[in-house]
């Protein structure tokens, strides 16, 4: 999975990244004027993993992975050319997903660039820049078609979806709130439009508002997400980020007295994996111990495929077991005597956390 961090300048995008990868990418109180992504991998923490990794003592660990991009704030009319324009958005245009980061910090040193705190209008000039960002994809396309020397019949349905999603958009209606059926989305996908990807919030607050659960429009935050079908976290990104840098120990502690019960990390992935419709399942032993991610509803040939292609294609049977019962008995011995690892077949659909051997032959 991959996911695009987005807002305006001096937001907490860059904080967020260092946190969730683990880096070091140096972060401006000002706007700096980069055109470059920082792009890295976020390891996803798992108590299942640890667990395995206990009792197998393996080689080597593979945890499920975020590739999260970075990409530098937009301003309102990037789409236009201002600020540094938005050239760069093109290193998010695949994602499975863009998280959306809104400032409701205050700070004297972290100037805004509109001048005040206005979650709820942060939030509509991204979208606006999104929207025509689209818009004009979707306008060079049309005209691409109706300049062509010949145009097929695929050409003609192509340039139907489009200027429909062009109405749309040009009343201010993001793409995945205009009413498209299956056959007409299914046209859109090669475009990877902004406004059509599935989208989380993360307000960004700070050590005061953390504490107190309270913060601007708070409210009409909760309210917009809902309404939308739109995950909200609350986090105080630079606050974890800081914490994350001390010894366990004493990251315990200050997690607690803030009130984190979970780490900025774990709830992204949660949100995402659920939000998404992914889920992990669980291969283990003395060599490795790993997360393989999945879509929820996979029946158990396919995801043999996420293994290796050949696994899929001589399938013969699923060994299961259930984390739950491996951790409450202690030993994959102790899971066969209760009779409770079982062999299933290609239409098994895998539960999350499932412990697989697949039985194979090519």
């Amino acid at each position: 999975m991959n996911i695009g961090l987005i807002g305006l300048p001096s937001v907490g995008k860059t904080t967020l990244f260092n946190l969730l990868t683990g880096s070091d990418n140096e972060v401006s109180e000002f706007s700096t004027g980069r055109v470059e992504a920082n792009v890295g991998i976020a390891k996803i923490p798992d108590k299942r993993i640890d667990f395995l990794v206990n009792m197998y003592q393996p080689k080597k660990i593979t945890p499920a992975t975020i590739e999260v991009i970075d990409v530098p704030g937009l301003v309102r009319g990037s789409s236009a050319g201002k600020g540094i324009g938005n050239q760069f958005l093109d290193a998010i245009r695949r994602v499975d997903a863009l998280v959306h980061i809104v400032r409701a910090f205050e700070g004297a040193n972290v100037l805004h660039t509109d001048g005040s705190l206005d979650p709820m209008r942060d939030i509509e000039t991204i979208n606006m820049e999104l929207l025509f960002a689209d818009l004009g994809v979707i306008e060079n396309r049309i005209d691409r078609i109706q300049k062509a020397r010949k145009v097929t019949k695929e050409n003609l349905q192509e340039l139907e979806v489009l200027k429909k999603c062009q109405l749309g958009l040009e009343e201010g209606l993001l793409l995945h709130h205009i009413q498209l059926t299956d056959e007409e989305r299914e046209i859109l996908k090669t475009f990877s439009f902004f406004s059509e990807k599935p989208m989380l919030l993360v307000v960004n607050l700070d050590e005061t508002q953390l504490v107190s659960g309270e913060y601007p429009q708070r409210e009409e935050l909760t309210r917009f997400a809902k309404e939308r079908n739109m995950p909200l976290m609350a986090l105080g990104v630079k606050s974890e980020l800081e914490i994350s840098q001390l010894e366990p120990e004493d990251r315990e502690l200050f997690l607690q007295e803030l009130g984190i019960t979970e780490a900025g990390i774990d709830l992204l992935a949660a949100t995402a994996y659920d939000h998404l419709g992914l889920m992990s399942f669980l291969t283990a032993g003395t060599d490795e111990v790993r997360a393989w991610t999945i879509k929820r509803n996979t029946p158990a040939k396919r995801a043999a495929g996420k293994i290796h292609s050949d696994i899929e294609k001589g399938f013969i049977r699923a060994e299961i077991v259930r984390f739950k019962d491996l951790y409450e008995l202690g030993s994959v011995a102790k899971v066969k005597e209760r009779g409770l690892m079982t062999l299933e077949g290609k239409e098994y659909i895998v539960q999350d956390g499932d412990i697989i051997n697949f039985r194979f032959n090519v």
